[in-house]
């Protein structure tokens, strides 16, 4: 009888959590994710036709397409509307550079009211530096890598 009873309350449980789990379309989440991430580099593109229009060089147009899709992605983190974007487009507003400028600027944001050494200095990289880590262990080891390759050769 108790293990009836036990089979009977896995089944409840197992119920009780189809209803709470909640559903996601693949399909939808897929097309958000382009439709956000496409609008960000669509952005970017005319940034940088418009610095070309000034008569600005490719090197320096894409320095300021870099720079003001940072303010621009800031800006919107400040004023909460880019958790807003990030929630519906999910992984299209990890375009890098404004989805990078978005993880150093919000945790600066949420920690501003601990000071600026124990809340800003503190935590400013909690979500950006394992990115920052990572990414210069990262180039160092494929630097050596490349390095040993040469002397090889």
């Amino acid at each position: 009888m108790d293990n009836i009873q036990r089979i009977k309350q896995e089944k409840q449980y197992e119920k009780y959590v189809n209803q709470k789990t909640p559903r996601h379309n693949v399909w939808v989440n897929m097309l958000k994710a382009f439709l956000l991430g496409g609008t960000i580099c669509c952005l970017g593109q005319v940034i940088f036709h418009y610095c070309e229009f000034r008569g600005m060089d490719r090197e320096l147009c894409g320095s300021w397409t870099s720079l003001t899709l940072v303010l621009i992605s800031v800006l919107l983190t400040g004023t909460g509307i880019y958790p807003k974007l990030a929630k519906w487009g999910g992984a299209g507003a990890l375009v890098p550079i404004t989805g990078f400028a978005n993880s150093v600027a919000a945790p600066a944001i949420e920690y501003k009211k601990e000071g600026q050494v124990f809340g800003i200095g503190c935590k400013i990289f909690t979500i950006a530096g394992p990115v920052i880590l990572y990414g210069i262990f990262t180039s160092w080891l494929l630097g050596l890598i490349y390095w040993i390759g040469t002397l090889v050769m």
